[in-house]
């Protein structure tokens, strides 16, 4: 049976950061997921973790200048000791909510540069990253260039051949199939290659072209939670799509799989 998280960063924006995991547990989510938790204290974050009985699955290592427009540091050259830090304060998050992996951003391509100095400076601090602690698991995202421009991974191929190439066990891949269905398409075939692999670490979904609610538009959900039950996959699923009103309200396709107790 699927189990999904709810992703607070998208979901739940008409209520305070801190008040949505209170309003995901109630409309059975046993489960989160967010992009980044640094605004908070780690204690606040897991006494409201604990008081609604949630489990935190995911969240991101430190991005760089998010509102300067930076995706992640890790491709990028002359950032060392800055992405050195941010490793150590997320793996500080992680072990104070119980939370088992931390998604780590390539980055940005600059302009100019050559893409296999990134690539080598890339697999270099994910090794260093994924050996930092190796209790946990580090993941790497392909995310499609219309919603981040310029971004260094696109392709689950591409994600997987640096995930072998760097050779940590605690190294996986975070598929998105929102993205990857932009950029690459074929999603039960792609499921079926990857996932017996053990090297996909979380999923992610939202409806494909206007990331709304997995209910809507060209992908069918539907079909692929079943392909991804027999499959056997023993993790979460982050639903990370923007509600078309208010989150509740769009919450029709998760009734089957929503937790009741």
């Amino acid at each position: 049976m699927p189990r999904f998280a709810a992703n607070l960063s998208m979901l739940y924006g008409e209520h305070a950061f801190l008040d949505r995991f209170g309003a995901a547990a109630a409309d059975g989510f046993g489960a989160v997921e967010y992009l980044f938790p640094y605004e908070h204290p780690a204690g606040e974050l897991a006494a409201r973790l604990e008081a609604h009985g949630l489990r935190q699955v995911l969240f991101n290592a430190p991005p760089g200048d998010w509102a300067g427009g930076e995706r992640g540091l890790a491709c990028l050259p002359g950032r060392e000791e800055e992405f050195r830090r941010g490793i150590g304060q997320a793996i500080a998050y992680a072990q104070a909510l119980r939370c088992p992996r931390i998604h780590v951003m390539a980055g940005l391509v600059p302009a100019g540069q050559d893409r296999a100095g990134l690539r080598a400076t890339y697999v270099q601090r994910l090794a260093w990253a994924a050996a930092q602690a190796p209790e946990l698991d580090f993941l790497i995202e392909p995310i499609n260039t219309r919603d981040i421009p310029g971004f260094f991974l696109n392709r689950q191929d591409h994600a997987h051949e640096i995930v072998l190439e760097v050779g940590a066990p605690n190294l996986k891949v975070q598929m998105d199939l929102y993205h990857c269905q932009i950029v690459e398409g074929d999603l039960a075939s792609k499921l079926k290659q990857y996932l017996p692999s053990g090297r996909v670490g979380h999923l992610q979904i939202a409806g494909v072209p206007e990331r709304h609610e997995p209910d809507v538009g060209e992908v069918n959900y539907a079909y692929l939670f079943a392909q991804i039950d027999a499959l056997g996959y023993p993790g979460h699923i982050g639903a990370e799509y923007r509600p078309r009103a208010g989150t509740t309200a769009g919450l029709g396709w998760f009734q089957p799989w929503k937790r009741t107790t």
